[in-house]
């Protein structure tokens, strides 16, 4: 089950509830907006130029705008415990906004508690501004018995605020598992050089390598392992192994003698057969992504991959099921698909949706990122033909959502912020035109009547439009007619003299031909649709990825 949902999460865990009452998912990591009334930005490039990182605000933190009061009210009927503590702090000296977002996230994680397996975990990534709040809402749901751990991830290094206050350089992940019974695969940090330098200070000489010297002795009063070996008195609690265990050890090899008279026997441990130091719930190891510059994709709150990775390790087995209801950019997917586990992803913007899949695919040449997209299920973005009719015509967001759609899922393009009296263009594209100089490609997208007349005034917007080169007509296939292609054809070839081959100035593509994969034609090259910077490694080996499909 690889699925991305385009849709508000609560409508999408109540549905997979429904379908499934026992719970089904192994693992749930969450990373929702924080309450910090921020805006959560894509980079975009503007169409007059000026500004090559305009700011497109299409991850909005709203919650603060969030009608909670029907929620709250919701949640009354399904866990009263839940809602009278909500209710308590809504009738104190606590924001509206604190309280909108903790009513939000609480019926959400009621439902991701009810999709998880018994043998489940749930990791909620928070800042200290909610974390206390979030770990008694989780203690209501899961129950204060099944809280494992409160991670802290240092996720910055200090700044100049330390100058005025201790500065706020770490993210708290709230960790709990549905029941005492649950998956835990320890995990480790590599051994420190200087402890290695320090401690690791013996060798035989036999081809295993440096060791260091460990106690044998029992840490509590153990009397029936208190008996002599070799003529060694045993510790005041007893030895640590069993008399066959300590044979056993002896015979490999792996039982140090003492060189002065009244020395204990102890324990040889190899540096090679080390697994490192145990992870705890400080981690201070995983470095912020600016550190690691090939993962960055633009989106300002991505989480770097060694992160999740860290957590579907310790919480999950190959070919378990992973979800993430606030996926964003898709970390946790794309670490997910790489450790060889399924998984479920939603998020409520459709850039967002496709961002992961381009994070997911382009890595990749060509055949083979059509195969993983090709199994890769999508609800909300329509499949086929038939869907696209059904989005044009009865989209909740009306005639606007079928715009997006195809302006900025299908060509990778930018609506036009003006959304009414828009001056003939729905949304453009950006290109290089020169080493320094973008070119402009300006889109107008029809899902209703279209005819001649139509292509005219777009043409015209295009040929009086200061920073337009092209121009991108875009409706559905039994709508073009033979005067429309005509009409475009006349407006002759972009720059032909300069880049030596013919391209349209005017194109007229169809819905069809998007779902069939084409791509817009541009100077010297196919478009590559990258509203996003592309992801510049691949999610795992060739032979992993063929085994997940």
């Amino acid at each position: 089950m690889n699925k991305l949902y385009f849709a508000d999460c609560l409508d999408v865990l109540k549905e997979l509830h429904s379908e499934h009452k026992e719970g089904f998912i192994d693992l749930i990591y969450i990373d929702p907006p924080f309450n910090s009334k921020r805006d959560y930005n894509i980079l975009f490039e503007s169409i007059d130029m000026n500004d090559t990182k305009a700011q497109k605000e299409a991850f909005a933190d709203t919650w603060s705008n969030v009608s909670y009061i029907d929620t709250l009210n919701e949640i009354k009927s399904i866990d009263l415990d839940l809602y009278s503590f909500l209710n308590a702090l809504d009738k104190i000296r606590i924001s509206k906004s604190a309280i909108s977002y903790l009513t939000t996230m609480a019926i959400r994680i009621y439902y991701m508690h009810k999709v998880l397996k018994d043998t489940g975990s749930f990791y909620l990534h928070c800042d200290p501004t909610m974390s206390h709040y979030l770990k008694l809402v989780c203690d209501l749901i899961f129950g204060e018995r099944n809280f494992r751990s409160e991670i802290t991830w240092q996720r910055t290094n200090t700044h100049n605020d330390a100058k005025k206050h201790l500065a706020n350089v770490a993210d708290i992940i709230l960790y709990y598992t549905k029941s005492n019974k649950y998956i835990y695969n320890p995990q480790y940090t590599s051994l420190d050089p200087e402890y290695v330098r320090k401690f690791y200070r013996h060798d035989d000489n036999d081809g295993r390598g440096i060791y260091r010297i460990s106690d044998l002795a029992s840490p509590n009063p153990r009397p029936n392992l208190t008996y002599f070996y070799k003529g060694y008195e045993p510790p005041a609690n007893g030895w640590a192994v069993s008399l066959e265990k300590m044979k056993e050890l002896d015979a490999q090899n792996r039982i140090y003698y003492p060189k002065k008279e009244g020395g204990r026997l102890q324990r040889k441990k190899y540096l090679s057969e080390s697994k490192g130091n145990l992870i705890g719930n400080i981690w201070l190891d995983i470095y912020p992504l600016s550190a690691q510059e090939k993962e960055k994709l633009g989106y300002p709150t991505q989480k770097p991959e060694a992160l999740l990775e860290r957590i579907i390790k310790t919480s999950s087995e190959e070919g378990d099921l992973v979800a993430d209801f606030f996926c964003g950019c898709g970390t946790t997917i794309a670490a997910a698909q790489k450790l060889n586990r399924n998984w479920v992803g939603t998020d409520i913007s459709h850039l967002a949706i496709k961002l992961i899949v381009d994070r997911l695919t382009k890595p990749y040449p060509k055949a083979r990122a059509k195969v993983i997209k090709d199994n890769i299920y999508i609800s909300g973005f329509p499949r086929d033909i038939a869907g696209a009719h059904e989005l044009a015509e009865n989209s909740t967001d009306g005639r606007f959502g079928f715009q997006e759609w195809i302006i900025e899922v299908m060509l990778g393009g930018i609506v036009n912020p003006k959304r009414t009296a828009d001056g003939g263009w729905d949304g453009y594209i950006t290109f290089d035109k020169a080493e320094k100089e973008k070119g402009v490609i300006l889109i107008e997208v029809k899902s209703g009547n279209v005819n001649v007349k139509n292509v005219r005034e777009f043409i015209h917007v295009v040929n009086h439009s200061d920073s337009a080169d092209m121009g991108i007509f875009v409706c559905f296939e039994n709508q073009v007619t033979k005067p429309m292609l005509l009409e475009a054809k006349n407006q002759g070839y972009f720059d032909e003299k300069h880049f030596g081959n013919r391209i349209d100035k005017i194109q007229i593509i169809t819905v069809e031909d998007l779902l069939n994969g084409k791509e817009v034609y541009l100077p010297n090259h196919f478009y590559v649709k990258d509203t996003f910077k592309t992801a510049t490694k691949k999610t795992d080996s060739e032979d992993k990825q063929e085994s997940l499909f």
